[in-house]
């Protein structure tokens, strides 16, 4: 039913595709004494699916509405290609939104819906009606026109939601958690499907969530965001394997942390000391022996065996301890091992093939070179 050239021609054929860019400078946003949102500079390419990642009341929402003309930064200024917006209201700005709570009108058709923005920019009859038919016809609403928002699914009402945000051909499209509230399996379904609609348009997409599996599922980029400022902006893969400050560590994926001392550097790593024993480490940035350093190594970077076990030292730190718990995930189970200090560590592989017992002893094991180090 979908045809991504046409989808392509039809968006491209909109006078503000060719301002595409977005670009915030030094913007701030305060709420009495609190800052949301600290210096932040951002620059979003044309095609790019961007995703602003962190926890509640991280600044992420604030952002959103800010390229959005819902919020007047205190400082800074918003540029949508050449224009300066940060004046201007949201239906002067070109830009889409598609809320957490859908927000359909109760009262109107899937139809009426989808075509509100349209009739608020009072559009002739005939493009309306061209521009709702390819809306339908992008997001899979064929024969649901005069249904109401109670008489459609949770994936038919986002699917409206989103033609809503399309079909007034933004320059881009602000998504703020618009799966939140869908159940796991839709909102499975649901993270393939907004990408396939952003890849086929090749329009940009800023993409505001919490949720970590979400923004390295559908983005290309990430910026992960922590008090009102950015820790880290890149692409998801360098996210994931190289954060670069311990909340980034911490907060994408899941990750087993170390707090010891840094006691010295040699042969491109660090050694550092840890409950009477030593593990070499990468090195932390702006090495300083003596500090005390927090090593994070995520759950599947780790292997664990049988004691004794005969893994070979090279290159490897080694822990020994005892099996607590094994926790069965489908494809993955996590191991819980009790360490002698009687912290825990949690290790993810596969199930098969590894037969241990509740209390066994067991050795932790994984390269030298994995993991990511910070001075605290």
């Amino acid at each position: 039913m979908r045809n991504a050239g046409t989808c392509q021609q039809f968006v491209k054929a909109g006078t503000s595709v060719p301002d595409a860019v977005l670009k915030l400078q030094a913007i701030v946003k305060r709420f009495g004494t609190v800052t949301a949102v600290d210096r932040i500079d951002l620059t979003i390419e044309r095609g790019e699916f961007f995703a602003l990642l962190g926890p509640s009341g991280s600044g992420k929402t604030t952002m959103l509405r800010i390229i959005a003309g819902l919020e007047r930064p205190d400082e800074g200024g918003v540029f949508i290609g050449d224009r300066d917006v940060t004046a201007l209201p949201p239906y002067a700005r070109h830009v889409g939104m598609v809320f957490q709570n859908f927000l359909l009108f109760p009262h109107k058709t899937a139809a009426e819906n989808i075509v509100f923005p349209l009739r608020m920019q009072r559009l002739g009859r005939a493009e309306r009606d061209e521009r709702l038919a390819w809306a339908m016809s992008l997001m899979r609403l064929g024969g649901l026109e005069d249904r109401y928002p109670n008489e459609l699914s949770g994936g038919q009402q986002q699917r409206v939601a989103l033609a809503r945000g399309l079909i007034s051909r933004p320059a881009l499209l602000l998504l703020d958690e618009p799966l939140a509230n869908l159940d796991r399996e839709l909102r499975s379904e649901m993270e393939v499907e907004i990408r396939r609609y952003q890849k086929e348009l090749e329009l940009p997409f800023i993409y505001v969530t919490h949720n970590q599996e979400e923004a390295l599922t559908m983005s290309d980029r990430i910026a992960v965001m922590h008090n009102g400022a950015f820790e880290q902006i890149g692409a998801k893969t360098e996210i994931y394997t190289n954060p670069a400050t311990a909340f980034v560590a911490g907060f994408v994926g899941h990750s087993n942390r170390f707090e010891g001392k840094l006691v010295e550097i040699s042969g491109g790593l660090a050694r550092m000391a840890w409950q009477g024993d030593a593990m070499l480490v990468p090195v932390p940035r702006d090495p300083r022996p003596g500090g005390a350093i927090l090593f994070a190594i995520k759950f599947e970077d780790l292997e664990i065996a049988r004691a004794p076990d005969g893994v070979d030292r090279t290159g490897r730190n080694r822990l020994a301890g005892t099996l607590r718990d094994v926790i069965f995930k489908g494809q993955t189970a996590n191991y819980i091992v009790a360490l002698g200090d009687g912290s825990e560590i949690t290790i993810s592989s596969a199930p098969r093939g590894l037969d241990l017992r509740m209390s066994e002893p067991v050795i932790v094991h994984w390269p030298v070179a994995r993991g990511a180090t910070f001075h605290v």
